[in-house]
């Protein structure tokens, strides 16, 4: 077979899939995060979750199997998928007073086409030996000429990075965002590439000072023995604290369009977005709880508190398309 990003690594959907006490899920959310969320619910309810795992490609899998789809639910693991499944017509809206008391209306569609799960922070990690904690940074200062030949990023086109530009927008408009990115693209040490975690190492290297990264790679680093040397070089800042707040991303569910358990399905969303679960999220994986009130895990605790950039999701996603526009106008990856 080929090596394929696709790859299944949990129960495969049987024909008993169908029966009426079961929730089906494509996840690109990984089994050791969710699964003892699944195992959880399961021993509330009694319903049983099949789930179908994969990096890639379960988007276009929901799309190619049409009506005929067995998955009830897809998790995603960022924003862009969320939207992407709106745009393609492949979601239903979900309606639950319970949902609506849990999650705050900024990260749920208008429409409830998609619904938040967790939260993650686009910070900016900054080199302890060269430069020090950055309170007062902000994104735009990123393009300061005083940076130049100093930024690591992955590549602006991927999902993290396209909502923060989308942000940008959303607050900038798109002349003055162009600019920014022009200058962000002279500082940056080096074409942009791999992962977030491949930033902080580069930092820690020498190879740059600053470096764009989610807050949960900080907490997954520090809990790995060959990676937490890279989070113990940097400093992980919070930018935009002295204005409209630091840009938030996140992890969310669809309920597909041809859902064939969607009363099992729309019970599964209301308990991932309460309090328990919410809290296995938040205690695992080391991002923020959407529903507020639920407390942090020890170490993101530890990180302080900050400011979001209250714009709704919805917002920012209108700006997406322009967003992408830009980064190839600036050649930003090349």
């Amino acid at each position: 077979m080929k090596k394929t990003a696709l790859l299944i690594l949990t129960t495969l959907m049987s024909t008993s899939a169908l029966s009426a006490d079961v929730v089906n899920i494509y996840s690109f959310r990984q089994p050791f995060l969710i699964q003892p969320i699944l195992d959880d619910f399961t021993k509330q309810t009694g319903i049983k979750t099949n789930v179908v795992f994969a990096k890639k490609g379960l988007i276009e899998r929901v799309k190619r199997e049409g009506k005929h789809s067995k998955a009830d639910l897809v998790l995603t693991s960022n924003f862009s998928a969320l939207i992407q499944l709106e745009d393609l017509g492949l979601t239903q809206s979900i309606k639950s007073d319970v949902i609506d008391a849990n999650v705050p209306s900024t990260f749920r569609d208008a429409d409830g086409q998609w619904i938040a799960l967790t939260k993650r922070v686009r910070n900016v990690y900054s080199s302890k030996e060269r430069v020090g904690a950055l309170a007062d940074l902000s994104y735009e200062d990123l393009a300061d000429p005083k940076y130049k030949g100093k930024i690591c990023t992955r590549s602006g086109k991927h999902p993290y990075n396209l909502g923060l530009v989308a942000s940008m927008v959303a607050h900038h408009g798109e002349a003055k965002t162009k600019q920014w990115l022009e200058g962000v693209k002279a500082n940056l040490a080096r074409k942009p590439q791999g992962n977030d975690r491949a930033q902080v190492k580069a930092v820690k290297e020498g190879l740059c000072d600053l470096a764009l990264g989610n807050s949960y790679y900080f907490g997954k680093m520090m809990q790995d023995e060959q990676q937490k040397s890279w989070a113990e070089a940097v400093n992980i800042n919070f930018p935009n604290q002295t204005n409209r707040g630091s840009h938030i991303n996140v992890s969310g569910v669809v309920m597909t369009r041809y859902a064939k358990n969607p009363e099992n399905a729309l019970k599964l969303i209301e308990y991932m977005t309460d309090n328990k679960a919410q809290n296995m999220y938040a205690s695992v994986n080391m991002e923020y709880p959407v529903k507020r009130g639920v407390a942090l895990s020890e170490m993101v605790a530890s990180w302080g508190e900050f400011k979001e950039d209250s714009l709704a999701l919805d917002e920012i996603s209108k700006y997406r398309p322009v967003a992408l526009k830009l980064i190839d106008e600036v050649k930003f990856d090349l």
